[in-house]
């Protein structure tokens, strides 16, 4: 695929670093010189310096045979024009990024398609619904529901507390009889590893399950951790994250909102009437001390700095809150929660880039979940007739080394994946792949 990217910011960057290990044919646009020089030393893609926009710009880049234009500068306005143009210039189809949620629930009202744009990705109401997501399943380092909770991946660190420690992954089907369950990943020290029957687990493990419903508790057993139900959540940031994570938590939750801004916060006090609006930069322990930050269940930090957001969570651990949430704008935090005490950080421009990525592939993508603090992706596909992965059963597939099958959903009944698993066409797949693995493995299923 030809594919034009208009902004190399971090959204940007990442996704050519994606698009780049599959061979597509990138171009990446933007006006800075040095973000381009970056990704001319270390992606192989070709650069264009210049405003998206022009359409000499575009028309240099190609834009007339482009598969895909994705438009992920920092101005939304910005975006919707390029996405616009590209269409008109030629481009088969155009993805823009927006921060205003509007867009997104008034997208069929405004028939943003005959405008020329396909798509509308929110990177801001993407990481309030992942942080959604965090909460339901609070025990947990990542969860994601696929086809509506029959799979759900799972992550959790595991601790000195778990009946993991110490055991080989052949022992440990003891705890999991009934099949429900299946460790699909394990990051370690920065690395993903997919575990065969003589990987032993070690404390500070990072472990991915995919699991079916009666799976979740047998895995929070052997994890040792303990079921935690949210009631009380306190969100320092009144952004369109923090806005849009306490209009959707406040229906069923007690919601405490802290925000510096004055004006901003009289707006969202008009506009969040079940949320207590909090005018105050945070920073103050004692404020904190006062909002009974010890009774809360959940902290979530999503101001727009993000060393404000880990001290925030450090100080609501110090106090006893169980469940942190903390967005981080440098992705090279990521990796660093279980190693500074937060449950999970999130970034809002990764969570954007993984989930354009899904409408780049080419074979019948469903869902793609991204995976915090490990650079791979779990993948649920649609089967296609007579494709390989159909002629012969999983344990006779040879997939790339760095792809495993999770699990697999027929009709309305889901299985954990095993090597005499026979899948069919139009079965729904889970597969958990490293980005160099990725192209090859979705080849069986297509």
């Amino acid at each position: 695929m030809k594919i034009i990217i208009a902004g190399g910011g971090e959204v940007g960057y990442h996704l050519a670093k994606l698009l780049t290990k599959e061979s597509h044919s990138i171009v990446l646009i933007d006006t800075r010189a040095k973000v381009l020089s970056r990704a001319d030393s270390e992606l192989d893609l070709l650069t264009i310096q210049g405003n998206a926009y022009s359409i000499t710009t575009l028309d240099k880049a190609g834009v007339a045979e482009a598969d895909l234009l994705i438009a992920v500068t920092a101005s939304e306005t910005t975006n919707l024009t390029i996405a616009t143009l590209g269409k008109q210039l030629g481009a088969k189809k155009t993805i823009a990024r927006v921060s205003n949620s509007e867009f997104l629930k008034l997208r069929d009202r405004l028939d943003l398609r005959s405008l020329g744009i396909d798509v509308l990705i929110s990177p801001e109401e993407l990481a309030s619904k992942e942080i959604i997501r965090l909460l339901r399943r609070s025990s947990f380092s990542n969860a994601f529901d696929f086809e509506f909770g029959r799979l759900t991946l799972l992550g959790v660190y595991l601790t000195n507390h778990s009946k993991l420690i110490g055991k080989n992954l052949a022992y440990c089907k003891k705890y999991n009889e009934n099949k429900n369950h299946k460790t699909i990943a394990v990051e370690r020290k920065g690395d993903a590893i997919i575990p065969n029957e003589d990987f032993v687990y070690q404390e500070n493990d990072h472990v991915f399950f995919l699991c079916l419903p009666a799976g979740i508790d047998e895995i929070r057993d052997v994890a040792g951790k303990t079921k935690l139900e949210v009631k009380n959540v306190m969100i320092m940031g009144g952004g369109n994250v923090g806005y849009s994570t306490a209009k959707k938590l406040s229906r069923r939750k007690h919601v405490k909102l802290i925000e510096s801004d004055a004006e901003r916060c009289a707006t969202l006090a008009e506009e969040l009437s079940d949320t207590l609006i909090i005018n105050d930069d945070g920073h103050d322990v004692h404020l904190l001390e006062d909002e009974n930050i010890s009774e809360m269940d959940a902290f979530i930090g999503v101001t727009g700095n993000s060393e404000t957001n880990i001290m925030s969570c450090l100080v609501a651990k110090n106090h006893g809150v169980k469940k942190t949430i903390a967005m981080v704008e440098n992705m090279d935090y990521i990796n660093l929660s279980q190693n500074i005490g937060i449950d999970t950080l999130i970034n809002k421009k990764l969570i954007a880039a993984n989930n354009i990525f899904r409408y780049v592939r080419q074979a019948d993508i469903i869902n793609i979940a991204g995976i915090h603090g490990l650079d791979a992706e779990v993948i649920e596909i649609h089967v296609l007739e007579n494709a390989k992965a159909t002629k012969m059963s999983i344990g006779h597939l040879q997939l790339p080394k760095d792809a495993t099958i999770g699990g697999i959903i027929r009709n309305d009944e889901a299985w954990i994946a095993e090597p005499d698993f026979q899948i069919e066409a139009y079965d729904k797949v889970v597969i958990f792949a490293l980005p160099e693995s990725i192209k090859k493995t979705l080849e069986f299923f297509s």
